[in-house]
């Protein structure tokens, strides 16, 4: 599938790392490192403008090396971007340590992941049909 893009960063196109991958690393594109203060956020910019087409979504998603070392994470995970979006995609970073975490420029701080999702016609109903887990919420299927 290709994806119309606009690369405004001084950096290279996201790419899968290997041929398994499912998402593409994106960078911080920064004139300045940013410093994240325990707990903070910020919208981190990438320099990056894509066009979806329609029945499609890009995912953005933490990256689980940043997560687990650093305990920095993206908020409002997945994010999605629309088919309709035209702006410069944004990471919104948090830093759930201790510590200061500095976000350098070019540094992989999320991955995207390009989906297709489905549009759906609710259809309004007295009942619905019954399953073994039925109503059970939340760890009923066990541990």
């Amino acid at each position: 599938m290709k994806v119309r893009i606009i690369n405004r960063s001084h950096h290279q196109l996201p790419e899968y790392a290997t041929p398994s991958s499912a998402g593409m690393d994106l960078r911080a594109n920064l004139e300045e490192p940013i410093v994240l203060k325990p707990f903070e956020r910020r919208l981190v910019p990438t320099g990056l403008f894509i066009s979806l087409p329609v029945g499609y979504e890009a995912q953005v998603r933490p990256r689980s090396g940043l997560a687990i070392k650093k305990g920095v994470t993206v908020l409002n995970s997945p994010g999605t971007i629309d088919a309709d979006y035209r702006g410069e995609i944004g990471v919104i970073m948090i830093n759930l340590s201790q510590d200061d975490f500095t976000v350098k420029d070019g540094e992989r701080i999320a991955q995207m992941v390009i989906t297709s999702h489905e549009r759906v016609q609710w259809e309004s109903v007295e009942s619905l049909d019954d399953t073994q887990r039925g109503a059970g919420g939340f760890g009923h299927s066990g541990i």
